[in-house]
């Protein structure tokens, strides 16, 4: 995709099929912490905590890539798996057809949350 837009406003308007679930998943993130940034990385909506990145999700035409790093797959690759979510070491991905995982999310993210407060750099 072309980066055609400025900002995660216009990204979710390129979705409108899915502009209610993209909106749902950057309220969930952005509601986590005052300190969560909001930027475009990799051509999609990316987020910040403490200056490093914390979570990216993209829309697609069957599913919602969710992208936490290899740390937050690894660490809910069994919830996926009984969510029956695809997933790679990287992403996974959430059916567009399914109700949004939002307590799932919302673990994913402080997990990260917790894991960029106790990194040593």
């Amino acid at each position: 995709m072309k980066n055609t837009f400025k900002n995660i406003d216009e990204y979710i308007l390129l979705f409108p099929e899915i502009e209610d679930k993209l909106k749902a998943i950057r309220k969930i993130i952005d509601a986590q912490d005052a300190g969560i940034e909001e930027y475009i990385g990799y051509q999609m909506p990316a987020f910040r905590y403490k200056s490093k990145p914390l979570v990216y999700f993209a829309g697609y035409k069957k599913h919602i890539g969710f992208y936490p790093g290899a740390a937050g797959i690894k660490k809910f690759e069994h919830e996926f798996t009984t969510r029956n979510y695809k997933f790679s070491k990287g992403a996974v991905q959430f059916p567009i057809n399914e109700k949004l995982p939002e307590d799932l999310i919302r673990e994913i993210v402080y997990f990260r949350m917790e894991e960029i407060k106790n990194k040593k750099s």
